[in-house]
């Protein structure tokens, strides 16, 4: 008989119906100025070396494209820009200059915050997508992820950055809580098969198996997947795009965009752009644009008040946790995992580079002058654990429409603490203890999926803005792609082409699209 687990199961229903019936409190507000500190950001002393880039000194007045957001959205909008001008044949005079603003510290948005999964959907919920939205677009889902994914990886192994961001390529399990959930994913496979996707051979794995080889009593699956440090991957593709030739990139954090306005009069510039449509204001002055980018993902309403409420963003609050497990590595394995319908998602650290930031004494949070030799023994060979969830255990509201990612909440955090030991008895203890706790604030939609393409309204006030964000908890294994298509469609609109005649790529959505009528 399997553990009692510390969470709800079966909440998918409760949590839509909380999401399109809670009452709208208006456009999302600014992110909030302390939030709590992540481990992407905050275990390691100069981790985040680009944390206050920009945050003092002379502020940019004038550029070709503004891009709102220093996320994994905003930094993939700059690189796929330089790319896409370093392929044209066309060519230009000069490069485009290109400033990032972020309201906070750089990449203290979800990608700094989030569970540090890079693994596509592969199958799973293909059949809800092809009955919602056919066949193509279903395919296309499965796509963008594969590509997503494959984009990074591809990009971490280019410039040697595997081991500087932790890749690990270890696979990825999903556990099946109860027969309806497995039952659902063996007919998402079989849909996917008759749909023509191309997906490795699942490795169906029985709870005998499951318990045997990994000490939990659930059944699973395992595709394709991998981890890695996110905000050292946008640290590392920031820096390479300040190097391209075509771009002259610059970073403001800690410089919050407070409104947009339409400039009062174009004015010239040494740009190959001459006329400016937008102001932005902030704190520490103006700056006027041609052309925006909004990657601001939950907080997208702030300035686009247009979008909040169920039919836009909405901002959600997810917690995500560190904690240390009480067996070696080799029992828990180097694989991510999910488990109720991805409500939690976990994966173990790697334990070499957790050894050799002990003995360094370089995490802060973890070793101290009086660390006993077992607790030092504990951080060298049982690895430590990223979990996120519990969202489902906050009721009634499960942390939509919370901007405030400054607190952690205590339903979530008693859910997450309890989790692991339930699903692997003997593996973790609940005393045990968190290491680390924070929170970070996602965007959800309607329909589970991101806008991408330009503000709508599509009238004069919106010329030359454009969004991708509202990724529903899921960025890391597309928001990569959308912001190359967010490149395209703005360096189309520069050279005097129309959104309706821009070719998408085979692997974008067509609902991802801000043309489609959700």
């Amino acid at each position: 008989m399997s553990t009692p687990l510390s969470v709800p199961l079966d909440q998918l229903i409760r949590t839509e119906a909380a999401f399109l019936n809670l009452p709208t409190p208006g456009p999302a507000s600014l992110p909030v100025p302390n939030p709590t500190k992540s481990y992407w950001l905050d275990s390691e002393e100069g981790v985040n070396p680009l944390r206050s880039h920009g945050s003092d000194g002379p502020l940019i007045q004038d550029a070709d494209i503004c891009i709102i957001g220093s996320g994994i959205t905003g930094v993939s909008a700059a690189w796929h820009l330089a790319k896409t001008l370093e392929r044209s044949s066309a060519g230009r005079e000069k490069p485009l200059d290109v400033v990032i603003l972020e309201a906070r510290d750089f990449c203290s948005g979800a990608t700094g915050r989030n569970g540090g999964h890079l693994t596509a959907r592969s199958f799973l919920e293909f059949s809800h997508v092809e009955k919602v939205w056919g066949t193509d677009e279903a395919l296309r889902s499965a796509k963008i992820e594969d590509y997503t994914a494959a984009s990074i990886t591809n990009f971490l192994k280019d410039q040697d950055l595997v081991d500087y961001a932790d890749l690990v390529e270890g696979g990825h399990i999903a556990l099946f809580f109860t027969p309806e959930e497995e039952a659902a994913a063996r007919q998402d496979y079989e849909a996917a098969k008759k749909a023509g996707l191309e997906i490795p051979q699942a490795g169906w794995i029985s709870a005998d198996e499951m318990n045997k080889t990994y000490g939990t009593a659930y059944p699973g699956v395992l595709t394709p997947g991998s981890n890695l440090w996110p905000s050292k991957f946008v640290t590392k593709l920031f820096l390479a795009s300040s190097s391209s030739p075509s771009i002259n990139l610059t970073l403001h954090t800690r410089t919050p965009v407070t409104s947009i306005a339409p400039s009062p009069s174009p004015s010239s510039s040494s740009s190959p752009l001459s006329t400016r449509r937008h102001t932005l204001q902030t704190p520490r002055g103006p700056i006027t644009c041609t052309s925006i980018i909004h990657a601001t993902n939950a907080y997208a309403s702030h300035l686009l008040p247009q979008m909040a409420g169920p039919t836009g963003i909405i901002p959600t609050r997810g917690q995500v946790a560190a904690l240390r497990a009480a067996a070696p590595l080799k029992e828990i394995t180097k694989r991510a995992w999910y488990g109720n319908l991805g409500f939690e998602y976990w994966f173990p650290r790697p334990i070499k580079k957790e050894s050799k930031l002990v003995d360094n004494g370089d995490v802060q949070h973890t070793l101290s002058t009086n660390t006993t030799t077992n607790e030092k023994k504990d951080k060298e060979e049982y690895p430590l654990i990223i979990l996120g969830g519990g969202r489902e255990a906050e009721t009634p509201d499960f942390g939509n429409y919370v901007t405030d990612d400054s607190v952690v909440g205590e339903k979530a955090g008693k859910a997450l603490r309890g989790f692991l030991p339930g699903v692997y008895p003997g593996k973790y203890e609940e005393g045990r203890g968190v290491e680390m706790e924070w929170t970070g604030i996602m965007g959800f939609t309607k329909i589970g999926d991101p806008f991408v393409g330009p503000v709508k309204p599509f009238k004069e006030s919106n010329e030359g803005q454009f969004i991708a964000a509202g990724y529903h908890g899921h960025g890391m294994p597309r928001a990569f792609a959308c912001a190359e298509a967010i490149a395209q469609i703005l360096l189309h609109e520069l050279n005097g082409g129309k959104f309706e005649d821009w070719e998408k790529p085979e692997w974008l959505p067509e609902r991802y699209l801000t043309r489609f009528e959700r």
